[in-house]
């Protein structure tokens, strides 16, 4: 049973494309958000989402953290369900758009959150530089390939 309906055609409309891109966008984000608040914060202990007070406050504001990454999969979830309803999901677009938002709120984190904003670190070592270096590096790749299956979802191949 193939899960990609939508072909590029007439009625491939603006709005199914553009639920097709919010869709993986949310999902992408929410679930790199999601990831990291599970394995970095809570299995691993690395930081809070904010680490400039007590630990009470760095556990509110990870609750808050973890709220946002399910918000965030839960309404693209709901985006996909009404695209398989009207038949208009977008396989490939969709993929390429949820590596982009993951790598898009990944890169967002590493470089405003950490090194902007000060709100936390990967980690607390004496070089975190490797630790920043693989976490935007592995950021940018999820986003060139996500970039990739865009483009190749519009040479009108199907999905």
């Amino acid at each position: 049973m193939s899960v990609a309906f939508a072909k590029h055609s007439s009625h491939a409309t603006s709005s199914t494309l553009a639920r097709n891109v919010w869709s993986g966008l949310l999902f992408g984000m929410g679930l790199v958000a999601f990831i990291d608040e599970t394995v970095f914060h809570q299995l691993l202990h690395w930081h809070h989402f904010y680490d400039k007070a007590t630990t009470a406050a760095g556990l509110i504001s990870d609750g808050l953290f973890h709220a946002f990454s399910w918000f965030a999969t839960v309404g693209g979830l709901f985006l996909i369900a009404d695209l398989r309803r009207r038949r208009t999901w977008q396989l490939r677009r969709w993929t390429g758009n949820v590596l982009l938002g993951a790598g898009a709120f990944q890169l967002y984190d590493g470089t405003i959150q950490h090194k902007v904003m000060h709100l936390h670190q990967i980690r607390y070592v004496d070089n975190v530089l490797i630790y920043d270096m693989i976490w935007n590096f592995t950021a940018m790749a999820f986003m060139i390939a996500g970039i990739v299956l865009i483009l190749r979802g519009r040479d009108g191949r199907k999905s």
